[in-house]
């Protein structure tokens, strides 16, 4: 048995201080007072500093010089390794808007780290390739496609998330047969839609959006567009607080909108945790300028943030009680995807925990009961 202690433990509805995490094997105990620590338990000094939930990141293209459209395990097993060491305990790994090739390669690559033990990767969020060009991004606007459900149920075991435009899916037929012939979570992203379609594409099966207000409609007070839909409807919105792709005054605002439907996210990029900050996104070479990802012409290009960087950014700039910003990166992703004792440090949970300094940097992270 292990007792976490000397740190702020956070709960999912309130912190506690002078009390210690018990947990053995792989499963949460509780938490008890620090008296009340059996005898033979190995304790576990977190400095004073936080102890939460592993982080969960729905959305990472790459890390450290590894893209997830490589199609290469061995890079996949190392970016794994890199997310634990930042404190994420369950990430999907997030391909481009491109050729059925790559994205098989991808889909494949994965599945095979998937299958092994010891690893934090959760599966795939497929961002396109059925996109509207129209507000492709950073994605390659010549690779959209409208959307082809007989190819992405070859992988229904690996995608997690699929991102798609849904006025690119005409009377929504795709939507639906995916909706009742999988257990994908369908997102709307890099959309064009407008109000009236994005909120039918919700009724037809829609339930996630992919990092709210970039590459989507805008609100307008007469046109409210894609991200009022994902405001208004029940569906749960991705959130890249890095303080670039979102002014860091609307993070409350969407969290007292979104509460429990909030994520956030990184988007992470291959540049992200290299030297020279230069990658690559689905080919295109990124740098990093002032904390910003960017194509050659100056364009953002997902992110070199880091999921406990986002839980900071999230507490900084807004009132929000600590234990809410966590649950951001945690417990409301891992509703997301369904996962079944991961999220909160509850008693009988999955002993995936991040100990971090007062600055939300990480100590220590425990994944599946083990330091790693």
């Amino acid at each position: 048995m292990n007792a976490i202690v000397n740190g702020t433990i956070l709960l999912p509805d309130t912190m506690v201080d002078g009390c210690a995490l018990l947990y053995e094997d792989n499963v949460i105990l509780g938490v008890v007072h620090t008296e009340d620590i059996p005898s033979d338990a190995t304790r576990i000094d977190a400095c004073g500093g936080y102890v939460m939930p592993g982080l969960i990141d729905l959305h990472v293209h790459g890390y450290g010089g590894v893209d997830v459209c490589d199609g290469n395990p061995d890079a996949l097993r190392s970016m794994d390794a890199l997310m634990l060491k930042n404190g994420v305990t369950g990430w999907l790994a997030t391909t481009m808007t491109t050729d059925e090739n790559t994205l098989r390669s991808a889909f494949s690559a994965c599945r095979e780290v998937m299958t092994e033990d010891g690893h934090a990767l959760l599966g795939v969020h497929a961002e396109g390739p059925y996109i509207n060009p129209a507000k492709a991004g950073a994605q390659d606007a010549a690779c959209a496609a409208p959307p082809n459900p007989a190819f992405v149920k070859e992988y229904a075991d690996v995608v997690k998330i699929l991102t798609l435009a849904p006025e690119m899916d005409g009377d929504f037929a795709a939507i639906r047969e995916l909706k009742q012939e999988t257990d994908m979570v369908l997102a709307m992203g890099h959309t064009d839609a407008d109000y009236a379609t994005a909120m039918a594409a919700v009724e037809a099966g829609v339930t996630h959006a992919t990092h709210l207000f970039n590459a989507m409609s805008p609100l307008h007070h007469r046109h409210p567009g894609a991200v009022g839909a994902a405001l208004t409807a029940d569906v749960s919105c991705e959130l890249i607080a890095d303080d670039h792709h979102v002014h860091p005054a609307l993070y409350e605002l969407v969290w007292r909108q979104k509460t429990w439907n909030l994520c956030l996210v990184t988007d992470c990029l291959s540049a992200a945790g290299t030297p020279d900050g230069k990658g690559t996104l689905g080919g295109q070479p990124i740098q990093v300028r002032d904390g910003r990802c960017v194509l050659a012409d100056g364009t953002l290009a997902g992110s070199a943030l880091r999921l406990w960087e986002a839980v900071r950014n999230l507490h900084t700039h807004t009132n929000l009680p600590l234990w809410e910003c966590v649950n951001c990166a945690t417990l409301n992703p891992a509703d997301v995807l369904g996962l079944e004792g991961k999220g909160s440090l509850e008693a009988g949970n999955d002993a995936d925990i991040l100990i971090t300094n007062r600055d939300f940097q990480p100590l220590a992270t425990i994944f599946g009961g083990k330091i790693v």
